[in-house]
């Protein structure tokens, strides 16, 4: 890790913290803890709704690896040209999806995938820590459930490759454990019910899930009771340089024009690359827009519905309970920064559910919902300070921001207090 050059001596600053979802919020609650006046910059009119407002819900630090690994490049073969596809590109005339692309399959190569997977399991797992205790200590409520990731497979071969990559992760202390199909519908009971066959698979006892909109929302408020100003329905439109340093954020919209402090943190997701292009600092950041259904469970559907956080392996989807609810989220598209539903994939997801769960078939009117994740080439996030000394970074978590909010929050409050964070991450 290279030698940290403190902002502002370390000293307690000014910090702007640009785009309030999960990541900015998370990013301003603890540097609001580490003694910094922060002011939270953000366009829409509450914190959490765009790509943290109805995402799968789980908070996966034992299922933390790439997307981008040796596997995925013959299947993302096989899928082109499939609209219900788990992973789509959809070719445009943008250089930058392009980049991003080819640089997604480099990534792939063994080498890279096994050190992107070490520091991505690294932050997962710090950052379900720091989640722990920021939950005991504030009692917040978004629907939390500590029942575990079940990971399960349809189909033999994908239950054998299942089991020989948990297999392989043990050297990076993973707790995969290796599950029969008999022993899958015991820790998830309302499997025994699934016109999809269960060949087996992994759990880990450890992992959670949870509503990251609701946690968002409910971090937001106690920010705010700690001091940290929120300004809504404001857009950042231009940063302005002059030579090492940002001095200042040009305003659209709100009740201000421009907004000035002493560190500015850029936590805007798949907008990021959009702000930062115009100073010079270009980012590998690109969306990756993923869909999800919400069912609302009446008393008699919420004893068919499953209570452990499922991820389905062979349509790449998740499954959790929120409450009186059943979320179920999945897919990649590389299409741009469009937010429109697509009612063909989100039919998909919802025919998949009822396979799997028969008797939440006609549970109730289903929200559908599109976001835009902001995803790296190589999945590992980009969090620390960039050529101008006082411009920070926290974002490109792409489809595990929320099981990586609150460690980035803890490391990008660390960075800009000019210390070394507790967790080994190649700091950008």
């Amino acid at each position: 890790m290279p030698a940290l050059i403190r902002a502002d001596e370390g000293r307690n600053v000014k910090v702007a913290v640009l785009g309030a979802g999960v990541i900015g919020v998370t990013s301003a609650w603890y540097l609001a803890e580490a003694g910094h006046e922060v002011t939270v910059l953000e366009r829409q009119p509450e914190a959490g709704l765009e790509t943290s407002y109805a995402n799968g819900g789980q908070i996966a630090a034992g299922h933390a690896e790439p997307w981008a690994q040796p596997s995925v490049i013959p299947k993302v073969l096989q899928w082109l040209g499939r609209e219900d596809a788990p992973m789509l590109f959809r070719p445009r005339a943008d250089r930058a999806q392009w980049a991003w692309a080819v640089r997604f399959a480099i990534e792939c190569f063994p080498g890279r995938f096994e050190r992107n997977m070490r520091e991505l399991l690294g932050l997962a797992l710090y950052s379900r820590d720091c989640l722990r205790a920021l939950r005991k200590a504030s009692a917040l409520q978004y629907d939390s459930l500590t029942r575990g990731i079940l990971h399960f497979c349809s189909t033999q071969r994908d239950f054998e490759a299942l089991a020989r990559h948990a297999e392989a992760t043990r050297s990076l202390g993973i707790g995969r454990e290796v599950k029969s199909a008999e022993e899958c519908m015991a820790i998830e009971p309302a499997l025994r019910r699934s016109q999809v066959p269960i060949a087996g698979g992994v759990y880990t006892p450890r992992d959670e899930s949870g509503d990251a909109f609701a946690f968002t929302r409910g971090l937001a408020q106690l920010a705010r009771e700690r001091g940290v100003r929120f300004i809504h329905e404001a857009t950042a439109r231009a940063l302005d340089s002059s030579a090492d340093r940002i001095s200042g954020v040009r305003v659209q919209g709100g009740a201000i024009e421009r907004l000035e402090a002493d560190a500015y943190v850029i936590a805007l997701g798949s907008y990021s690359p959009l702000l930062l292009a115009p100073v010079g600092v270009r980012i590998p950041v690109y969306p990756l827009k993923g869909y999800s259904i919400t069912v609302p469970l009446s008393p008699e559907h919420a004893a068919a519905a499953p209570s452990v956080s499922l991820t389905d392996d062979s349509h790449k989807i998740v499954i959790s309970r929120l409450g009186a609810r059943l979320r179920s989220a999945g897919t990649a598209e590389l299409t741009g920064y469009d937010t429109t539903v697509n009612a063909v994939r989100c039919e998909a997801i919802l025919k998949r559910v009822q396979k799997l769960f028969p008797a939440l078939t006609g549970a109730g009117s289903v929200e559908t919902w599109a976001g835009l994740r902001p995803a790296t080439p190589s999945n590992v996030p980009l969090i620390g300070r960039t050529r101008f000394r006082n411009l920070f970074l926290n974002t490109g978590h792409g489809t595990l921001g929320w099981t990586l909010a609150c460690g980035s929050g803890q490391v990008l409050a660390d960075l800009v207090s000019g210390r070394r964070p507790q967790v080994a991450f190649r700091i950008q």
